[in-house]
């Protein structure tokens, strides 16, 4: 079966996504990214003497402290996978989980069996659901495909947030870009006046408790703070196949059926919202990383996309509806609206953009993350 769409001649990215650019040998600027990201978290010896560093330098300043270091769980692989690599590695986690109204009972059972197997302290933070349901209403009224963002920005706030609370300078995001890939621009784009804006132009509720990251929030928190951010898996081997296999042996961890449907609201939002309304096909950008990192091949993900499209549950589709409180009418509405991006609302990309000139030289000198000049600006 042939694409409409011109597609990637190492991965299954095309030009669907709207921000993507070939090269002269077909490839995608994503994959260039995934390079990118290689080259700075190398699975060598001297990549690993890195890593190892960086777990002796948490070790240290962790020193009679009750924590180390702060991890952020789902219930999902990756974040169950990072939690047991920590407590491997001798460190003395609190693992923090932001419960948004959605959670799954799989994802819950998860939480809990790796938490106490590891015997780990588990903190949860609840959002307030009125006032969290106005938000990712605002987002779907927006007509943006990065509507899920609000949980993300949630996230990284609140792990801040405690991070601060706990005097612990280390926090932990489950990424890894070898099985997750790296989310397009023109899918995915968040930052706190983002937040702010779509919130002021169509949400009833002022955000009172929501823990934004605005870019004031970055600062105090890594600055002043001193907390730092550690992208833990980018340093590990991840085959997922063994990963999942060794989870379910050892925590009694669970699958879920697909990319982060541990949540409800992504099952909802990646298998239904996102194809429905906008032909994105998340599926593009996890299975373009495992063909990258050796783990799929590239004719398996083309037929899998191509022969299967991204089923979605019915029932789950009329229990998002009624729980976000929407008629069917006014979803539909929602649905029918036309489509756009985060660069209709204000947002801090303009002021990225004014730093491209400086952000191209201090790259070139390995003072900024080419992976990030990349997908921002390169």
């Amino acid at each position: 079966m042939n694409s409409p769409y011109q597609i990637c001649s190492r991965c299954v990215l095309d030009t669907t996504v709207a921000d993507i650019r070939f090269d002269e040998k077909g490839e995608c600027h994503y994959c260039h990214i995934h390079d990118a990201l290689g080259k700075e978290f190398p699975l060598t010896f001297d990549g690993q003497k890195k890593f190892l560093a960086i777990i002796n330098e948490i070790k240290q300043k962790g020193h009679n402290k009750k924590y180390d270091i702060i991890v952020g769980v789902s219930g999902g692989r990756d974040s169950t996978y990072a939690l047991l690599k920590i407590v491997e590695l001798g460190l003395r986690p609190l693992a923090v989980h932001l419960d948004n109204g959605w959670n799954s009972e799989i994802a819950v059972t998860n939480i809990k069996n790796a938490t106490n197997k590891l015997g780990v302290d588990l903190l949860t933070h609840v959002l307030d659901w009125e006032e969290f349901k106005d938000l990712q209403l605002s987002f779907l009224k927006a007509s943006v495909p990065d509507a899920e963002i609000p949980t993300d920005v949630a996230i990284h706030g609140i792990l801040h947030k405690i991070a601060a609370q706990e005097h612990i300078s280390y926090v932990v995001f489950a990424h890894s870009f070898r099985t997750e890939g790296v989310a397009p621009l023109s899918w995915t784009y968040m930052d706190g006046e983002y937040i702010k804006s779509v919130q002021k132009r169509f949400g009833r509720r002022k955000l009172k408790t929501f823990p934004n990251m605005t870019a004031l929030d970055v600062f105090y928190y890594r600055f002043i703070k001193n907390i730092r951010v550690v992208p833990l898996l980018a340093y590990l081997k991840y085959d997922q196949k063994e990963v999942t296999e060794r989870l379910s042996k050892e925590l009694g961890w669970n699958y879920y059926g697909g990319h982060h449907h541990e949540s409800y609201y992504t099952h909802f939002f990646q298998s239904y919202y996102l194809p429905k309304k906008f032909n994105i096909d998340k599926r593009k950008v996890e299975y373009s990383a495992l063909i990258r990192s050796g783990q799929m091949t590239r004719q398996k993900a083309l037929d899998e996309i191509q022969n299967h499209p991204y089923p979605y549950d019915e029932e789950l589709v009329r229990y998002a509806i009624k729980k976000l409180g929407l008629t069917k009418k006014e979803f539909d509405d929602i649905m029918a609206v036309s489509n756009k991006s985060f660069r209709d609302y204000s947002t801090y990309y303009p002021f990225i953009k004014a730093l491209k000139p400086l952000l191209a030289v201090v790259q070139k000198l390995n003072f900024f993350p080419k992976h990030l000049y990349l997908k921002f600006l390169g």
